[in-house]
């Protein structure tokens, strides 16, 4: 089933859990800016002047912001600074940078944080300037609604992170699977898994998954639930329906897969560092697994969307936006890195190049596309997902303690517990 990107129009006028937001905009000068002119006014393209630029991003998107810093200091005489942060450590670093005014002139934020914290005023504001793109209209539409507030553009998509069924085609070979077969059904996948389980090959297993990883279980289960025609929240965000009928036949696989043995027994006490790592050496059959992983992953894979219980295909569109910070002196410097990364040398020669999902719909059908199906289906699969957004979705569901693990653990690994009331215990945080 299609679903249509962007549910998120309630959430910013929650006045009664945002902090006053900065007036602080792109077009602000100041005298640390060589160009003394702002982004808008020094042309679409911003200023390549040789100047420095700080840039923050999460460890996680590594790879990507590297060979993007690289490649855009390799071709301007302005020069980036990455620094990369542990994911643990991010929201923290960000919010005490923001409290002293030592943020970088560049962040990128996970794009599930991005509505708080452009509430709160960390970035400037980048509509005049994204307007002022002629490929505005096929910017991903969901990073782009994530960071507008009262009609006015925030961020830019950094690196889209989709979350795909990956499976192993040499096991599903050995395992008597069609290795060029994706399972359609969630019970399919389950199938396979427990094919794959029953070779009882020296540590190998099925399948695998973070179950102490609210963050990875949101990114990968999320849209088995949307691919069935469910939802997770509301409209608004302040309900949570992951005590709906779909989301219990999801809970009720993986508890059976569970008991089978034919989960990564290490997936009970995954917190997120290493959730993929049994997968990338060739130790699990199929799993949910980041689009963004394609290029490492050192064998061959099939790739496919995400299947519900009754079938369907959906992905969850995360990854990071990026924008300029309040902080920045520099704003027609920074829109120069901006500009340059949507356009086509980047999104096509870096990111598709390393076979990375581009963030313009005009360009997902490029050379390096064509030349590997996967990312064709990848880039069609996006088309099929959802970003949710709430302001308290930390809290709701990445916390280490988050109501929303409690309800996964309780469901999966501890074979009871009330899911109407753990899903009410969500509902409660995402309405604070």
């Amino acid at each position: 089933m299609t679903r249509p990107l962007g549910r998120r129009t309630a959430l910013r006028s929650l006045a009664g859990v945002l902090v006053a937001a900065l007036s602080v905009g792109v077009a602000a000068c100041s005298g640390d800016d060589p160009a003394g002119s702002s982004a808008a006014e020094a042309g679409p393209n911003g200023v390549d002047d040789g100047s420095e630029l700080t840039l923050w991003t999460r460890a996680p998107l590594e790879k990507q912001a590297k060979l993007l810093v690289d490649a855009y200091n390799a071709s301007h005489k302005n020069k980036v600074q990455l620094t990369v942060v542990p994911n643990d450590d991010y929201v923290a670093k960000v919010g005490a940078a923001a409290g002293s005014g030592g943020l970088p002139d560049l962040f990128a934020a996970d794009i599930v944080y991005v509505p708080n914290w452009v509430n709160q005023g960390l970035f400037q504001d980048l509509s005049a300037n994204i307007d002022g793109l002629s490929f505005k209209d096929t910017i991903n539409k969901g990073h782009l609604s994530a960071g507008t507030v009262e009609g006015k553009a925030h961020v830019l998509p950094f690196v889209l992170d989709l979350s795909m069924m990956f499976w192993n085609k040499q096991l599903f070979k050995e395992a008597g699977l069609d290795p060029e077969k994706a399972p359609a059904t969630l019970e399919e996948y389950a199938a396979a898994a427990k094919a794959v389980q029953a070779m009882k090959k020296d540590g190998v297993y099925g399948t695998a998954a973070g179950l102490n990883c609210g963050g990875c279980l949101v990114f990968t289960w999320f849209p088995t639930v949307w691919a069935d025609g469910g939802e997770v929240l509301s409209a608004d965000g302040k309900e949570s329906k992951l005590a709906d009928d779909t989301a219990q036949k999801v809970y009720r696989t993986w508890q059976d897969l569970w008991k089978s043995g034919a989960v990564l027994p290490a997936s009970a006490d995954e917190t997120g560092p290493t959730w993929t790592a049994a997968f990338t050496e060739g130790k699990v059959g199929l799993m949910f697994y980041p689009a963004t992983l394609l290029s490492s992953t050192p064998f061959d894979v099939g790739v496919a969307g995400i299947p519900g219980p009754s079938g369907g295909a959906s992905t969850f569109v995360g990854g990071d936006g990026i924008g300029v910070s309040k902080d920045s002196k520099k704003a027609a410097q920074a829109w120069n890195f901006l500009s340059w990364m949507m356009s086509e040398d980047a999104q096509v020669e870096v990111l598709a190049k390393n076979k990375d999902v581009v963030s313009r719909s005009d360009l997902a059908s490029n050379k390096y596309a064509a030349e590997d199906p996967r990312l064709v289906t990848i880039n069609e699969v996006a088309g099929k997902g959802d970003t949710p957004v709430a302001l308290n979705f930390q809290q709701a569901f990445n916390a280490p303690s988050s109501p929303w693990l409690t309800l996964v653990r309780n469901q999966v690994l501890n074979g009871g517990g009330d899911v109407r009331k753990d899903n009410d215990e969500i509902t409660g945080v995402l309405k604070q």
